[in-house]
């Protein structure tokens, strides 16, 4: 059993078998997984063609803030290189290459790969995109990195990816809804895969973190806070378009995805608010005062937010993104 005094670096090390535990149960391996090609149009057959017509017929129905949206969430997929460099580089975390850690890092870098692959090979075969305005923002998108204000601290940067991946499964699974019920039922069994992989891949971060909370519950409680404190930003919120400032054009990604329901405020309460039911945040022990006071700023806050989201309108403001012709 680790110490009641143990440092980040010591429970990161004692997590080694549990992360290797969650790998096996959670990530899939290559021989069980789907790949792009097996949901697109294959370009061997002599039916592609028809199959891409066809592709291109539903595509031509759907909506505008849809089509903006699925471009933002292909872009924040593919800017996988500027994550799986974060998470290698997080303090604490052993760099022997046949560590858990590291081996978890690689097999679901592996798997988030083909997400990208997937959206970007739709979205060009739907003859809807301007694909060289979205390559550019891709290309921004990783050359600009991203500050999630976790300070490569293990605790904080396991909360936030609990949050985003919570975050994106909800908003692959919406555009799926959406798609369907404008009659793209390719699109939508498309974003339904990546909504399932993001589904589990949530569910191992949120395991990482309740493991954290048995060893280290009062510095565990503090990271909490703090990253609630300073608000959890999504990986893509430097993304921008050709001659666009950093920003702006996040910005007015997340209000399309306000406006067609696929990622709201009242989203982000609810995520937090199962965040503390699976944490037990509430029946937690062994907290000092400042963890105690961390925790009551926590638990406080789901009410708080809803009252900001109960002010907030549905922005009305229609943009025209360089993506989209």
């Amino acid at each position: 059993m680790i110490s009641a005094v143990a440092t980040r670096v010591e429970v990161i090390k004692w997590m080694e078998d549990f992360v290797g535990e969650k790998m096996s149960e959670l990530l899939k391996k290559v021989e069980d997984s789907w790949q792009p090609a097996d949901l697109l149009p294959d370009s061997r057959l002599d039916n592609f063609f028809d199959e891409l017509k066809a592709l291109r017929e539903r595509a031509k129905d759907l909506s505008y803030d849809l089509l903006a949206v699925l471009v933002g969430d292909t872009i924040t997929e593919e800017a996988l290189p500027t994550y799986e460099s974060w998470l290698m580089t997080i303090k604490g975390l052993p760099q022997d290459e046949e560590s858990p850690w590291m081996k978890w890092n690689r097999a679901w870098t592996a798997e988030e790969n083909r997400h990208g692959d997937l959206l970007n090979r739709y979205l060009y075969l739907s003859g809807r995109i301007n694909m060289r305005e979205m390559e550019a923002s891709t290309q921004y998108l990783i050359a600009d990195g991203f500050d999630l204000q976790t300070d490569m601290d293990p605790y904080r940067s396991f909360v936030y990816t609990s949050y985003q991946e919570t975050a994106t499964n909800i908003s692959h699974r919406r555009v799926a809804q959406i798609a369907k019920r404008e009659g793209d039922t390719m699109l939508a069994k498309l974003c339904g895969f990546v909504a399932s992989d993001e589904a589990r891949h949530a569910k191992a971060y949120k395991s990482f973190v309740s493991k954290i909370f048995e060893a280290d519950p009062n510095e565990m409680m503090l990271a909490f806070e703090d990253m609630m404190r300073k608000k959890i930003v999504m990986p893509a919120h430097y993304m921008r378009e050709l001659g666009v400032d950093i920003g702006k054009t996040f910005g007015h990604f997340t209000d399309a995805a306000q406006r067609i329901g696929v990622y709201t405020a009242n989203d982000y309460t609810d995520i937090l608010e199962g965040l503390i039911e699976e944490w037990k945040i509430e029946a937690l022990t062994g907290l000092n005062e400042a963890g105690e006071r961390a925790r009551d700023y926590v638990m406080a806050l789901p009410n708080r937010l809803k009252r900001v989201a109960e002010r907030m309108r549905v922005p009305q403001l229609e943009y025209k993104f360089r993506w989209i012709d």
